[in-house]
């Protein structure tokens, strides 16, 4: 049985948003974001590479400054393994839901990722490679619970990337680059595209900040 999420209302989720604002310009030296386009009246899934404790907390960052607007974002949703959310109860306030990898109710918590996509203004907050890999790894590995999530979604939602790197350059504090991408929607969703579309653009946002010379192809 899966733990299902009680999200703040969103005046609460704004003034959460605000307040990790302040942490974070206590942490990051900078905080960088490259935009794309946010289709008002549609759900949303925001996938992420997946490297740190804190990318939850950066998701959230980022659809505070980019989604969380007029006819986009009003609740955020995120899927998260039982085993934590067991440990932090707190977490489904935060709108974590469950997942056990392996067990029968995966097949609940995806059903319920779709039922949650199914409503405009939702967003999901997913880390489709399932595990903690370095933001610099050159190839990412979807699972397929993305493709068992978004061909079940009643209704219009846009799928969005975001590949989120830290650095540190010329400062003692790291700072945060997000470089997002524009997916399409759940109607023209194809798996293999998708993950061919997220790599391409996975690696141009590294060499966007890496100061060398070009890498031959391997």
């Amino acid at each position: 049985m899966i733990i299902k999420s009680k999200p703040l209302p969103y005046f609460l989720l704004k003034f959460a948003a605000g307040l990790l604002g302040i942490f974070f310009k206590w942490r990051f030296n900078k905080m960088v974001i490259r935009e794309t386009p946010v289709k008002p009246g549609y759900s949303y899934l925001l996938m992420c590479n997946h490297f740190s404790f804190l990318d939850g907390f950066l998701g959230f960052y980022l659809c505070n400054k980019v989604l969380m607007k007029e006819h986009g974002m009003k609740r955020l949703y995120i899927m998260s393994v039982k085993k934590q959310m067991e440990k932090n109860p707190w977490l489904r306030y935060m709108g974590s839901f469950s997942i056990e990898p392996g067990r029968y109710s995966i097949a609940e918590s995806l059903a319920y990722a779709a039922e949650i996509l199914a409503e405009p203004g939702n967003l999901l907050l997913f880390f489709p490679q399932a595990k903690l890999e370095s933001s610099h790894i050159r190839q990412i590995k979807f699972e397929e619970g993305i493709a068992h999530i978004v061909p079940k979604i009643k209704g219009n939602t846009q799928l969005i990337w975001s590949s989120n790197l830290i650095e540190y350059f010329e400062s003692t504090r790291p700072s945060v680059y997000f470089d997002m991408k524009d997916c399409g929607t759940n109607h023209d969703f194809d798996f293999d595209n998708l993950q061919k579309t997220v790599n391409l653009h996975h690696r141009a946002a590294i060499e966007s900040l890496f100061r060398y010379t070009k890498e031959p192809d391997q």
